[in-house]
């Protein structure tokens, strides 16, 4: 989404309910002073907005909307069901959430509802409605912002009495759920749907398909209550697009991709965790993940012809939390981070938050404005940034040039949480981020794309742990290569069907007759075990007694019960190759792994002659195309290129020199 002058979006979460209205005054003009054009409002005001049951309050918000519009800056107005108002927790005691022990959590912090419990989705669709009723005509909405970072989950009598009615609707009858979650083990067989409750707490291992459908039912009960709010929203203006912002990681019961074709612009919360080199990694995942989801839900809906819409929802400004501190982004690191989810589709950038409140939860929370004020370096960066994005709106006309896919699915990451999997470090995430990172240092460009997505055009499938492959998702991948299209498949691919029952015959089942492999025996490995591999590299977390089955050897094992075992293996059929890798390798041997698969599929990197530690990402719009360099080093880089650079409006003739830890935005000349 752009605003309708075109600019790109900048902004973040403004929270004026914490300030008197004199610091509205002053917060607006400071937002004019940095180029702001969008702010999210209201996301945390359902106890300012509904002070006591359908008792309204909201004459602040007409001012702060009527604010922003005298001041030319627009609204992602939000709906505030992410943290009912205590007096909603005392009516409903029974709206409370649960955990997996049984424990009913209580009201204090956010969150604190079931999305499963009736008297809670009557409240939010009603809150919805009061505020579409009065503000959906408002000239200075441009976006409705629905709930914030959907992801709690219950295990209540509400939530068993739904999950009971989605498991009918799913399998039509107890045979087929018998059948699918295999119940002959164990003695768990069910006779009556009555039996069946939400996963608790158990004496010992639970049963992987309860677990991963409980998962798959909590993306389809938050997506319903979603659906409830937007739908009041869109029949109040059909012309205002509705969306909510998605939350990553791996605890998230959402299938986001498979959300994308219901919201109307794909929206991500992105807080890298990592200090030092691994947040640009992590920035680019991320940014190729939205871009993915988007493109999967415009597909779903026939929405094609042009760039897949995304944003940049929120980000923190000056400040990367890791798991125990907030490390402070050293000068222009914001504004880096910012461009790279610009340059991989973002329609601009928007941060949490814009001014850091005197107390609360999150009072050392990154912000815009600090607490220092806007005296302060953080301030002075974002006016920059604010100068930056004003200067480079033509590139939202073009689309990221990738001729390699990554396979990502929600599912496989869900069941691959079971404890009962033969190593307690697997992770499918970590897999896709692997393989993305060897793309990523290598400069090749790639899409995140979900099973059954139209792979026209990619040159180079990749699947890292793909563990459950339905025989439709078998068949996308055999029509890839049949049709020319070269495969990378990594260990754990295609091990289960999509209930998570295992294909027999060894593995990987459902790939092995494209591979050319069959596997007998896995091999987990501790957490510090490297195995030697031919070639100079070592391999990591996995290794496994892979026998050739019209597959020929690239890099095999060296040393212990493998040695000279194939670790790595390349199948030709027809025009395409086929490589399995048995094993992680380490991050350089990846690179060059994948480099080569990339080569062999005519698949080259951005920029060939580009340094290393500096990032190329081309969108492209017919004949015309664009090429951000960002430099992840502490010193200037000399770049190969030609056309305009946006940034300061100099002509580039052979080379452009990107300053340390800065970008470059060009212009290149015509095809």
């Amino acid at each position: 989404m752009r605003n309708d002058d075109g600019r790109l979006c900048y902004g973040g979460d403004w929270n004026p309910e914490q300030w008197p209205a004199e610091v509205w005054r002053e917060d607006v003009a400071l937002m004019r002073r940095a180029g702001v054009n969008l702010v999210t409002v209201g996301v945390f005001a359902w106890s300012r907005l509904e002070p006591a049951p359908a008792r309204y309050a909201f004459d602040w918000l007409d001012r702060v909307l009527d604010l922003l519009h005298d001041n030319d800056i627009r609204a992602a107005l939000a709906t505030p069901t992410a943290s009912p108002p205590p007096w909603f927790s005392l009516a409903h005691p029974d709206a409370l959430p649960v955990t997996a022990d049984g424990v009913r959590l209580h009201h204090g912090s956010r969150d604190t509802y079931c999305a499963a419990a009736p008297a809670y989705r009557a409240a939010a669709r009603r809150i919805a409605g009061v505020l579409a009723d009065r503000y959906a005509d408002h000239p200075a909405l441009a976006l409705w912002h629905v709930h914030n970072e959907y992801g709690t989950t219950c295990h209540c009598a509400h939530t068993e009495a739904a999950f009971r009615r989605w498991l009918a609707d799913r399998y039509g009858d107890l045979d087929a759920l018998n059948a699918a979650w295999v119940t002959t083990f164990w003695s768990q067989h069910y006779s009556d749907w009555a039996q069946i409750a939400a996963p608790r707490a158990t004496q010992y291992l639970a049963n992987p398909g309860h677990l991963l459908d409980f998962r798959r039912f909590w993306s389809d009960t938050l997506l319903a209550a979603y659906a409830e709010q937007r739908d009041v929203l869109r029949a109040a203006n059909p012309a205002v697009p509705v969306t909510t912002n998605y939350v990553l990681g791996d605890w998230v019961p959402v299938d986001h991709g498979r959300w994308a074709s219901e919201v109307d612009l794909v929206a991500i919360d992105h807080y890298p965790p990592a200090v030092d080199g691994g947040a640009e990694e992590q920035t680019a995942l991320a940014a190729d993940l939205a871009r993915g989801w988007a493109r999967h839900g415009a597909h779903r809906r026939g929405a094609t012809d042009r760039p897949a819409a995304w944003l940049l929802m929120e980000s923190a400004p000056n400040q990367i939390h890791t798991t125990d501190r907030m490390h402070t982004k050293e000068p222009g690191r914001m504004a880096r981070h910012s461009l790279a989810h610009v340059a991989r589709g973002s329609r601009g950038v928007m941060f949490f938050q814009w001014r850091a409140p005197a107390g609360g939860a999150e009072r050392f929370h990154s912000a815009l404005v600090p607490h220092a004020g806007p005296d302060s370096r953080v301030f002075r960066e974002a006016v920059d940034l604010g100068e930056m994005l004003r200067r480079i709106p033509e590139v939202d006309a073009g689309r990221v040039d990738a001729s390699v896919a990554i396979g990502w699915d929600a599912a496989c990451g869900w069941a691959l949480r079971h404890p009962g999997l033969p190593s307690q470090r697997l992770d499918q995430h970590a897999e896709v981020a692997a393989a993305h990172r060897a793309l990523w240092h290598a400069g090749i460009a790639c899409d995140l794309v979900l099973p059954g997505d139209p792979l026209d055009g990619y040159r180079l499938l990749v699947l890292p742990a793909l563990y459950l492959a339905s025989d439709a998702t078998a068949d996308w991948v055999r029509d890839h290569v049949r049709g020319g299209g070269h495969l990378l498949v990594t260990w754990l691919s295609g091990v289960a069907d999509e209930h998570g029952r295992i294909r027999l015959g060894g593995y990987p089942g459902a790939f092995r007759d494209l591979l050319g492999i069959r596997v007998e025996e896995f091999h987990p490995l501790a957490g510090d075990d490297r195995v030697p591999l031919t070639g100079g590299g070592t391999g990591r977390d996995w290794t496994e007694t892979v026998h050739l089955a019209g597959a020929a050897p690239v890099t095999a094992y060296l040393g212990g019960v493998l040695d000279g075992r194939p670790a790595v293996t390349r199948h030709r059929i027809g025009d395409a190759l086929a490589w399995y890798v048995s094993t992680r390798p380490d991050d350089d041997s990846y690179r060059r792994l994948l480099a080569e698969a990339a080569r062999l599929a005519g698949v080259a990197p951005v920029c060939p002659d580009a340094p290393p530690g500096v990032e190329a990402v081309r969108r492209r719009d017919g004949d015309r195309s664009w090429l951000f360099l960002l430099n992840h080093t502490d010193r200037p880089q000399r770049v190969p290129a030609a056309g305009t650079e946006l940034l300061t409006g100099e002509p580039v003739g052979d080379a452009v020199t990107v300053p340390a830890g800065g970008v470059a935005v060009l212009r290149e000349p015509p095809r």
